[in-house]
Order: C-alpha cells, then structure tokens, then sequence
C-alpha cells in the first residue's frame, strides 16, 4: 500500500488548482471534532434514555442549529482502523490499517494533505492514534498512543523522534485533564493561525476511553443518581451464536482496574450485571462531561470571534459503543449500538436549523465531504461521497441503500471478538461471523467456525432475535447474500487472495 510523496501530491493536487479562483474568505473553515468511543445514546440530541440524565448541550448545540444524522456507521468498528477510514476516505483493505497495532503509512494519500494543497492551513490537536507520524497537517500536537488522562503528554510537530512511545522525553506534559488540554491546544491553535487564509483543524478527545477518568470536578456527578438501564442489560444471547459465548466484554468481565473499586462477591449474573453497570456509565457519562464543556468552549470561541457563519464544524465519535446494551461494553461488532456514529454537523451558510437526515452515511465519506466544502474534487482513490446535498435535503438518486463492514481483529487478546463482516440495509442486518485470522496483527491464529446471523430491525430494533434458521427467510438471505458480495466487488474485499476463505465460502456461504 506504500506510496511515494510525489505520487501523494499528484493525487490530490490536480484537484486543487479550482479552488484557487475563489477568494480564501469565501472558503469556510472546517473543524471536525471526535471523542473515543462516545456512543449516540450518551448524545442527549439523540434522545436516548440517558438524555435526561447527562444532556450534552453543547454538542446538541451543533446539531440543532444544523443537522442531526441518524444512519451514519462506521465501517470497521474498532479505533485505529476508524481512524484510518476517516482520513483517507477509504475501507481498510485500500488503506492498509485493519487492527488496532496496523499504522497508516506517511506517504499514504489523506484529506489533510489535499486540503493543505488547496490552501488551507491544517492541524491536529489531541489523539491520533495512527502510530506512525502525522502527516499533511502543517501543525499538530498529539498524544502519543491512547495517551493518558490525567497530565497528558502531547508531542509537537518537529519533536515527533522515532519512537515517541519509547522515549517520553520528545513530548512535554501538560497539567490537567487531557479533556481540558485538548480544548485549551485547539483554541490555542486557532488564536495563533493566519487570519487571512481557511483552516482546518481535527481536534480529538481521548474521553471517554477506557479507563473512563473523568476530570476531578465530575466526580462526585451523579453520585446519587441511579441510571436507567438498557432493556435489554440481561440478555441470555438465546438464538445467537456461539461468538456470543466467547466475547470478554460483558459486565461481568469487568476488573477492579476498570471499576476502580473492590468487586462484590456472591452475586449473581444479573445482579453483578446491574452493579457493574452503575459503577461504569456512571464515570463514562462523568467523561462526557467535560467533552461537552470543552466543545462549548470551542463553540464560544467561534461565536466570539465572529468566525461562527463561515465554519463547518462537526461532532461525532470514532465508532459507536455499547452502554451496557446485551449486558455488553467495548464496541467491534455490527450491533447498532457499536456500528452507529454519533453525528452532529452546522454550517449557517447552507445547513438549515435542525436538519435530520436518514441517509446511510459512512465514515468513509467525511473526507469527501470535507473536500466538498473547501470545493476540491475528490480524488479518485477515496472510495466514500461526500454528503454535502444530502444535508441540503437533495439526496442524490443513486444514492446507497445499503452499507458493508468489516471487522477484522479475530479472537484478539483482550475482547475475543470473532472477524466478521456483514451488511445493513435500511431494515435488514446480515452478519458473517467468518473466524479467521488471515495474518492480521493483533490476531491469535486460531479458526473459530463461521455462523450467521439474520436482524430485522423494523421488529427487532434491540437484534434480539437471530431470523437466519427461519425457513420463511430464505429468499431473503439469497437476496442480502448477492448484495453483500456485490458491496465486497465495489469496495475491492474479494476475499480470493486468501485461500481459507474460498473454502469457507463453498462450506458456509449458500
């Protein structure tokens, strides 16, 4: 997948030669901000039962005052591959990052080095999470790997070093929360930039990732406060398949590390389930705290500086998130509560006050829609769209009906998730839960024996029911079957080049 610069700035640059017959005033800045692991249900925009728990005003501000979208997945549920998506515009399989130990090659083609050759300054400020160093982005401060919560380290541009995980003396320590220092680097960024040209800054949160720290002030926040629990916290995982039974990510995989406290003894599934529960929204929520203040601050600065009318700004996270939905936490499979982005957009010039879109969206689809905005075509690499019209209420004719993930980390150390991939139309889910290996990092090369699983969301929005053995489905699955590998031609995953797969397919497919 390895490119030279040269082939990188031939890439974009020949698109960005029409953007300079417009006045830099005339081009809106661009500020696109992601949290880790910050689900849809803990965005009080969304409606969920947390809403009134924890309303996030700030991020809800975006939305209200632009669009809300209400179908935008991620196409490989896990943070460094989102991450990958994002930036490049493309799948896994063409960027080159499919687990969380992959890095994205430098010399990769990215949106920041189009939008940067279109005349836009650009910058990073917080998790990058990429591994090898930044590129594209005249400035950046990031943390080196998840980085830490508390005193957080960041490392500037020109100090970056070999290794910056291996030697802590290239980044300088900030005191506070990393929330806090993340917000305060991008407002800093933004007062120091050159007035006279667009910007385009990607300000990314660490919270709410593990461990879940919330900053000293939160606390004590809902201290006394019993949260609402998902319906469906209990789930047996009747009719799902034996990946269910080997996932390390229900309530009752907790550690004290992580709840931060001694564990209680002689309880009970569900019991321990109910308990555990409590302890870990309650610090998560605590963590969406202080993004929503420091989204606020940011919306603040913007509205102060009179900067608010030309600038697209966005919120969203890098994937979804369980909240204790099927007694689970953590995020890698195609359930809603995982594959679904939060997405919150405003743009006053051309977005009208709350816009709700139900168009399904991907995080492939945010670097075209970034080039959209600065007007540079988009290279012909990028396999997403952008969106701009949809969010206009003109949604293109042709536009997809049905969207393809992959998850490719099998039976990795820590959660013991099955590789799978699937696909999701507006109210069908089919998930191939394949157990293979294919010699991705990160992986433990074991084969675990594929299954299906079949969702219809219109009568099944909570995927309780597993309808794949349902004879009455037949026709059906054929028809889901034949778009799924249609989607694996149009995105180029044919699984051809590995020869286990082939033989999968024979045995399991039809």
């Amino acid at each position: 997948m390895k490119r030279n610069n040269l082939t990188t700035v031939c890439l974009c640059g020949v698109f960005a030669t029409q953007t300079m017959i417009a006045a830099d005033r005339d081009r809106p800045n661009i500020i696109y901000i992601m949290s880790d692991d910050h689900a849809s249900q803990a965005v009080s925009a969304y409606g969920g039962i947390l809403s009134d728990i924890l309303p996030t005003p700030n991020i809800d501000r975006i939305g209200h005052e632009g669009a809300i979208l209400q179908n935008c997945f991620v196409t490989n549920s896990i943070s460094t591959p989102s991450r990958g998506a994002i930036i490049t515009g493309q799948y896994s399989q063409k960027n080159g990052v499919y687990t969380l130990q992959d890095p994205l090659d430098p010399d990769h083609p990215n949106v920041a080095k189009c939008l940067q050759q279109a005349g836009y300054q650009t910058a990073i400020i917080g998790k990058w999470h990429l591994h090898a160093e930044p590129t594209g982005f005249d400035y950046y401060n990031v943390l080196p790997g998840q980085g830490r919560y508390i005193d957080p380290m960041l490392i500037e541009k020109g100090k970056w070093g070999d290794d910056p995980k291996a030697d802590p003396r290239t980044g300088e320590v900030y005191k506070g929360h990393s929330t806090d220092v993340i917000g305060s680097q991008a407002i800093k960024y933004m007062e120091g930039r050159d007035k006279n040209k667009p910007f385009f800054l990607m300000c990314h949160f660490k919270a709410p990732h593990r461990p879940w720290t919330p900053a000293e002030r939160f606390k004590d926040l809902l201290k006394d406060v019993t949260i609402p629990e998902p319906e469906n916290l209990l789930d047996t995982y009747e009719g799902k398949g034996q990946y269910a039974q080997l996932l390390r990510m229900s309530m009752e995989n907790f550690r004290p590390s992580d709840v931060k406290t001694d564990l209680p003894t002689n309880l009970s599934r569900d019991e321990f389930r109910h308990w555990a529960y409590q302890i870990y929204i309650k610090d998560y929520l605590r963590c969406i705290a202080g993004i929503d203040e420091n989204v606020g601050r940011i919306l603040k600065y913007l509205d102060d500086n009179g900067l608010t009318d030309n600038t697209v700004i966005i919120y969203t996270g890098d994937q979804g998130f369980f909240l204790g939905e099927h007694g689970w936490f953590d995020k890698r499979l195609m359930y809603e509560e995982c594959l679904r982005m939060p997405f919150v957009i405003r743009y006053p010039k051309e977005i009208k006050p709350r816009t709700e879109n139900k168009d399904i969206t991907l995080n492939i689809d945010f670097a075209p829609l970034f080039l959209d905005y600065a007007g540079v075509g988009k290279p012909g690499q990028m396999q997403g769209e952008s969106f701009r019209s949809n969010l206009e209420g003109k949604t293109p004719g042709n536009w997809r009906q049905a969207m393809y993930y992959r998850y490719w980390m099998n039976a990795d150390n820590d959660h013991n998730v099955t590789a799978n991939y699937g696909i999701r139309t507006d109210r069908y889910k089919l998930v191939f839960y394949y157990g293979e290996s294919l010699g991705m990092t990160g992986t433990k090369n074991v084969s675990i024996t594929p299954e299906w699983e079949l969702f219809d969301l219109e009568n099944d929005p909570m995927e309780m029911k597993n309808i794949y053995n349902d004879p009455a489905n037949k026709a059906l699955i054929k028809e889901l079957k034949t778009k799924l590998l249609e989607l694996k031609r149009q995105y180029d995953d044919e699984d051809s080049k590995y020869p286990v797969m082939t033989e999968i397919a024979k045995k399991y497919y039809w």
